[in-house]
C-alpha cells in the first residue's frame, strides 16, 4: 500500500518548477509532520479525500498556531489543475483548521506566483511583503508575499 508520505511527494515532484527551488524534500515533509501542529489533505482526481491506493491529485501542508492556520504548501499535479482542485483542498483547509480552532489562514508566495488568482478569489488578502526573500535558482532575488484569510466567527455553522 502506498503511503501519504509517498503521495505527498509523487505531486511535489511535478507540481512545483525546480526553477523557483518551492518543492520541499521528503525528509523536510516527514520531519514538519512529527512535529504534531502540521497536518496534511490529500485530494484525488475526483475532488474527494484519498482513500486507500486511491492516486492523489493533490495536496496541502499546513501548521497550526495560537487562532492562526499556516498553509506551508499546496500543490496540484499538471495534468488536473483549472478542474477546481485548489479551491476543494483550500475549502478542506479552512474546515479543517476552524475546527482547530483557527480564526484565520495565512501564507506567503513569492511574487508572480501564478495562485496568487486562486488564493485570492478564496478571500485572501494581503498583509505585507518582504523584499527580495527568495532565490531563484540563477541568483535572482523576488519578493515574498503575505496574506491572510478570515475564517469565521468562531461558528462552524457557516463553513
Amino acid at each position: 500500500m502506498i503511503d501519504d508520505l509517498d503521495r505527498i511527494m509523487s505531486v511535489m515532484e511535478t507540481a512545483f518548477d525546480p526553477n523557483w527551488g518551492e518543492a520541499w524534500n521528503r525528509r523536510q515533509v516527514d520531519d514538519a509532520l512529527l512535529l504534531g501542529n502540521c497536518h496534511y489533505y490529500l485530494i484525488s482526481p475526483a475532488g474527494t479525500p484519498v482513500t486507500g491506493d486511491e492516486e492523489a491529485a493533490g495536496f496541502s501542508l499546513s501548521r497550526t498556531g495560537y487562532e492562526e492556520e499556516e498553509l506551508l504548501l499546496l500543490g496540484v499535479k499538471p495534468q488536473f489543475r483549472r478542474l477546481g482542485l485548489g479551491r476543494a483542498i483550500l475549502d478542506a483547509l479552512r474546515l479543517a483548521a476552524a475546527r482547530r480552532g483557527a480564526r484565520r489562514l495565512l501564507l506567503e508566495m513569492r511574487r508572480g506566483n501564478p495562485a496568487q488568482s486562486l488564493y485570492c478569489d478564496f478571500g485572501f488578502y494581503s498583509i505585507g511583503e518582504r523584499k527580495d526573500y527568495y532565490r531563484t535558482q540563477n541568483g535572482e532575488r523576488i519578493d515574498a508575499l503575505t496574506f491572510a484569510c478570515d475564517i469565521c466567527d468562531g461558528n462552524l455553522s457557516n463553513l
